[in-house]
C-alpha cells in the first residue's frame, strides 16, 4: 500500500481523491490519497513529518510558492516558474516539481492545439498562469499578450519570465485591439458556482482562432459558448488537471503512464460533474 495526499487550505471540494483513485484502479495500484490541510505556520515542519508516512504529496493554494523552502531539490520546470505542485520523498529527499506545466502541454497535445510560431493572449497572472507561460515559451511560442486587470501591478518576476519573448502587458479593455492564435483563461471568472460571467467578451473571443479555459467545473463555462457560439475551437481544462495528476504519479511511482490512462479518467471525471 502506498500512500499519497494533497496539502493545502479549504480542501472539502478538492477533485484529487477521486482522480487519484480512478488513476490507481487503471494502474492496478493499491494506495490512498488524503487531504492534508495544513495552516501557513506549520508548513515547514509538517512536510518535514510527511516524509516518513507518505511516498508524494501535491500542493495547493495558498502553499505552491512557500513550501519551496522545505524542499532539498526543485525540478527544472518548478525552479523557472518559481511555484511547486508536487513533492516526492525519495531516499531521505524532499523533491520538487510543477506538474502544471506537464498537464497543460498534454491538454494542448491531446486537442491538437499547435504552440511553435503561434501568438498567445494569457488572461491573469496568479500562480495558474506561470506554468502555462513558461510552457508557451518553452514550445515556441511567437508573442504573448499578458492580460491584467492593472497592467502596473504585474509582478517584476511575471515581467523575467516572459522576457525571452516579445510580450505586451494589456489590460482587459484594450484586449480587444488585438487578435492571436490562443486565449487562455487562468483566472478563475466562470468556475462554478458564478457561471454567468466570462473574463472577456464576445469582441475579444471574435479576435483568437483557440479558446482554452483552464477552469473544469462547469465543462463549459460562458468563456468557452462564447467561443463555440462564434465557430472557435473551445476546451476546458478537465484534461490539464487529470494529466497533471498523472505525471505526479509518474513521478512517484516511478513509472510511464499511457495517455489512453489520461483520456480515460478525463472522460469519468467529466461525467461526475
Amino acid at each position: 500500500m502506498v500512500h499519497f495526499g494533497l496539502i493545502g487550505a479549504r480542501l472539502g471540494h478538492s477533485l484529487s481523491p477521486q482522480i487519484h483513485q480512478l488513476i490507481f484502479k487503471e494502474l492496478g495500484v493499491e494506495g490512498t490519497y488524503d487531504l492534508l490541510e495544513i495552516p501557513p505556520e506549520e508548513l515547514y515542519a509538517s512536510v518535514h513529518e510527511l516524509r516518513g508516512k507518505y511516498c508524494g504529496v501535491n500542493v495547493t493554494i495558498p502553499h505552491k510558492i512557500n513550501v519551496m523552502a522545505a524542499l532539498t531539490t526543485l525540478s527544472m520546470e518548478a525552479q523557472a516558474i518559481g511555484a511547486v505542485n508536487t513533492i516526492h520523498f525519495h531516499n531521505g529527499a524532499i523533491r520538487g516539481y510543477n506538474t502544471d506545466y506537464a498537464g497543460f502541454g498534454r491538454l494542448l497535445e491531446n486537442n491538437g492545439i499547435e504552440v511553435q510560431g503561434k501568438s498567445a493572449a494569457v488572461l491573469g497572472t496568479g500562480g495558474a498562469s506561470r506554468a502555462v507561460l513558461q510552457y508557451l515559451i518553452d514550445h515556441g511560442v511567437s508573442k504573448i499578450f499578458l492580460v491584467s486587470r492593472n497592467t502596473q501591478s504585474i509582478a517584476p518576476y511575471m515581467k523575467t519570465l516572459c522576457s525571452s519573448v516579445p510580450t505586451q502587458f494589456v489590460n482587459y479593455v484594450h484586449l480587444e485591439r488585438y487578435t492571436g492564435d490562443l486565449l487562455i483563461n487562468c483566472t478563475p471568472v466562470g468556475m462554478y458556482p458564478k457561471t454567468d460571467v466570462s473574463p472577456v467578451g464576445l469582441e475579444t473571443v471574435e479576435h483568437f482562432e483557440t479558446a482554452v479555459d483552464l477552469i473544469y467545473n462547469p465543462a463549459k463555462t460562458l468563456f468557452l459558448q462564447q467561443a463555440e457560439q462564434l465557430g472557435k475551437k473551445a476546451v476546458n481544462g478537465m484534461l490539464m488537471l487529470v494529466a497533471q495528476a498523472v505525471a505526479a504519479e509518474e513521478i512517484w511511482l516511478q513509472r510511464e503512464i499511457s495517455n489512453d490512462v489520461i483520456l480515460k479518467v478525463a472522460a469519468e471525471m467529466e461525467k461526475q460533474l
